[in-house]
């Protein structure tokens, strides 16, 4: 039970200060502190009504393995999102170290991403698919769903294939790109 000297000061019965409910964190200090954090880089793409579509994301994250799924968030203000949100299916190209340029191509606005000098195939259901990524997982699309600015999508992975070629992936750390060395 709660003491009023407790109730007055905002700390809890341990002594600790309580969680502001109030929103109270600035947008920079979440970006600086979700920046510390560093995460694989993907490029998730899809066939739109207009032609391919694909963005680059770092919240790629695997779900569950029965049945297998995965998913990534994207702004609700992108505009691959509504062909993204459209497609029926998806593929997500998971970057190497050497893919830098391509992970800031796409996450550039404006331009023509699947233009020279990107490098791309077809794989199934037309899923456009990069070249020389780690590896591809492609998705029927399982849910969406509104999550703050953002949309979680989560997929279910109906293929996958590794790269024998590309060993280290491409990471992003505090605004930039780098590399993993163990």
């Amino acid at each position: 039970m709660r003491t009023s000297a407790e109730a007055a000061t905002g700390s809890d019965e341990h002594g600790g200060r309580r969680l502001a409910r109030d929103g109270a964190l600035s947008a920079d200090a979440f970006r600086r502190v979700m920046g510390a954090h560093a995460a694989g880089v993907v490029v998730v793409t899809a066939e739109g009504a207009q032609g391919p579509v694909g963005v680059t994301a770092t919240s790629f994250t695997s779900v569950s393995l029965d049945p297998p799924l995965v998913s990534f968030y994207i702004d609700d203000r992108s505009g691959s999102w509504p062909a993204l949100r459209g497609a029926p299916s998806f593929a997500v190209n998971i970057l190497g170290e050497d893919q830098r340029e391509v992970a800031a191509r796409f996450a550039t606005r404006g331009i023509d991403r699947f233009a020279h000098p990107t490098r791309w195939r077809r794989g199934a259901d037309g899923l456009p698919l990069l070249q020389g990524a780690a590896g591809h997982v492609l998705c029927l699309k399982h849910d969406v769903l509104a999550v703050g600015d953002h949309w979680l999508v989560v997929g279910r992975v109906a293929q996958a294939h590794v790269s024998e070629d590309t060993e280290r992936p491409l990471l992003y750390h505090r605004g930039r790109y780098g590399r993993f060395t163990a």
